[in-house]
């Protein structure tokens, strides 16, 4: 496989039976049986396509991932692509992109590029094109973008595509779960269900889907609520992954597995925890804000009411509310091993919103996630917390994943005089530095108070610094005579930041909240040396009224 480097992710890499997949012996016998003629039912899909990305495609340049390649013919093993590029790219979700351009051309598009596909992978195995969790995706996409692109394709396409897509639902009937977990797992199961209510001849999967499901979702999604990888990001992808096998069980007319129905009403309060005031999400581990249009289609096909949450304890997060004033914060344990791909070092990290403006954020992430990207956007540095000798509370691999991380994280709340106090701290930079950081915070009852407190407790000699990332709408200005500065919301909204024991800067920081091209923007960084025993550094943002001028 002539890729590189960001290809050789653990997902991609051979196994111990990948002598006999890619065998001819395997693709004769094992994946071979009848072939489905029809369809019996085309089950729903909600989700709108991306009209310019589906013209990207007509014009055969295909951007995934943070990553635009072009070509005559379908890249799907250029040398510049990476993993997640590769991931999209095989999975044909992106035919949903076609669709919204509409017209014949983007059949023909669809048609063509799935033909070309099915001659490279149809009956040749690949680790890329048949990684188990791309097989459910490509599935899903196909049967549900069948009206689209194949009910008026040709007898040979349309018998091809049938033959590929009963190799693909056995191979999966083989393979799960493997040593998949997490979402990919959650993927991969989806397209054996899929298969096996959509697929003529194919019914027996429908319960081996049911019982993976049975089996998979109590350890996937916890009392709270939260999925297992601790990402708002996943959170959304695996709830919109649940909603489309619920459509796909009442359209067969089968009963809905309960532990997918349960799942589905834990996790929709909250993905609706994780949003700031303007729709979006929260940028903790790996996640963008996304499309709120997206997110209320989720939320609106979920049809799951559930009480607001104030705490996720299972996963970690805490939600402050009070007048139009958000903020949310990570006080919990990253996510354990195997499940943390797009983990951050943000430990103790939170954002603020006011109504719909975002004022204190954590810099976001890459699509492509790994490398360079990954390194810079998943540092604790990256997010507004407390960095100790410029290091990771949690270390980071490039390739994605944690090493080193915190043994003790602990947070409680409490309401205290009208207000909301929460109180947490972690071990992380223990046996670095022998030091623990401790934040609290206290939001008042008109929200427009915000109090602070940072702690190191431990060895003097050790700097640090306590971080505030700003967004890019936000303005500064230096307030004379004090330790402080006056931040301008866009709606002219006036904050005053107070500091007392640590050294006030102003530094250049990036926001990556949307896409791939970062934004600039501001940080507030206070700098102090431990003094031994307990290191106290206090900040506040207070609302001062609103400047009028434009």
């Amino acid at each position: 496989m002539t890729v590189s480097s960001g290809s050789d992710h653990k997902r991609f890499r051979t196994g111990a039976g990948d002598w006999y997949r890619a065998s001819p012996l395997y693709q004769m016998t094992a994946l071979s049986g009848p072939v489905p003629l029809q369809l019996l039912l085309v089950p729903p899909d909600p989700w709108p396509g991306d009209a310019p990305q589906g013209q990207e495609l007509l014009n055969n340049h295909f951007r995934f991932a943070g990553l635009s390649l072009a070509g005559e013919v379908p890249p799907w093993e250029a040398p510049a692509a990476t993993a997640p590029w590769l991931t999209e790219m095989h999975g044909f979700d992106w035919l949903r992109h076609l669709r919204a351009t509409g017209g014949d051309g983007a059949r023909r598009q669809a048609r063509v590029l799935t033909n070309h596909w099915l001659d490279l992978y149809g009956k040749r195995w690949h680790p890329v094109a048949w990684a188990p969790d791309i097989v459910g995706t490509r599935i899903a996409a196909w049967i549900g973008q069948h009206d689209f692109f194949l009910a008026s394709a040709d007898d040979q396409l349309r018998a091809a595509t049938f033959d590929s897509l009963a190799r693909q639902v056995r191979f999966l009937e083989r393979v799960l779960p493997g040593k998949l977990v997490g979402t990919d797992l959650i993927t991969a199961i989806k397209g054996l269900a899929y298969g096996g209510l959509c697929l003529q001849g194919m019914g027996r999967m429908v319960e081996r889907a049911r019982i993976l499901l049975t089996r998979e979702l109590p350890k996937q999604v916890l009392p709270d609520g939260g999925h297992i990888e601790h990402s708002p990001a996943r959170q959304l992808v695996v709830l919109r992954h649940l909603i489309d096998i619920r459509g796909c069980f009442r359209a067969a007319r089968e009963e809905v597995p309960e532990a997918l129905q349960h799942a589905i009403d834990r996790m929709t309060p909250t993905l609706r925890f994780f949003r700031h005031g303007d729709g979006g999400l929260a940028l903790f581990n790996g996640a963008q804000e996304g499309e709120p249009v997206l997110i209320d289609t989720v939320l609106g096909q979920a049809d799951a009411r559930g009480r607001p949450l104030k705490s996720t304890p299972h996963i970690g997060f805490e939600r402050l509310t009070a007048g139009r004033t958000c903020i949310l914060m990570d006080t919990g344990y990253p996510p354990g091993p195997g499940l943390d791909d797009h983990a951050h070092a943000g430990t103790l990290s939170f954002e603020m919103s006011v109504g719909r403006e975002r004022m204190i954020v954590n810099c976001g992430a890459h699509p492509a996630d790994m490398g360079p990207w990954r390194a810079a956007l998943a540092a604790t540095a990256a997010h507004s917390t407390v960095t100790v000798a410029d290091t990771n509370s949690t270390g980071v691999n490039e390739a994605g994943g944690l090493s080193r991380r915190p043994q003790r994280v602990l947070s409680q709340r409490a309401e205290a005089n009208g207000g909301t106090l929460l109180e947490a701290s972690h071990d992380g930079y223990r046996p670095l530095f022998g030091l623990t950081h401790r934040r609290r915070l206290y939001l008042a009852e008109s929200g427009e108070d915000l109090r602070g407190q940072d702690v190191l407790a431990g060895p003097p000699g050790h700097a640090f610094a306590v971080r505030f990332h700003l967004h890019p709408s936000v303005q500064t200005a230096w307030v004379e005579g004090e330790a402080g500065l006056m931040l301008r919301l866009a709606s002219g909204a006036l904050w005053h930041l107070r500091v007392s024991g640590a050294e006030i800067t102003l530094e250049d920081s990036i926001y990556l909240g949307h896409g791939t091209e970062p934004r600039t923007t501001r940080q507030v960084v206070l700098r102090a040396v431990t003094g031994g025993g307990e290191t106290l550094v206090k900040w506040g943002f207070r609302r001062e009224g609103t400047d009028t001028e434009t």
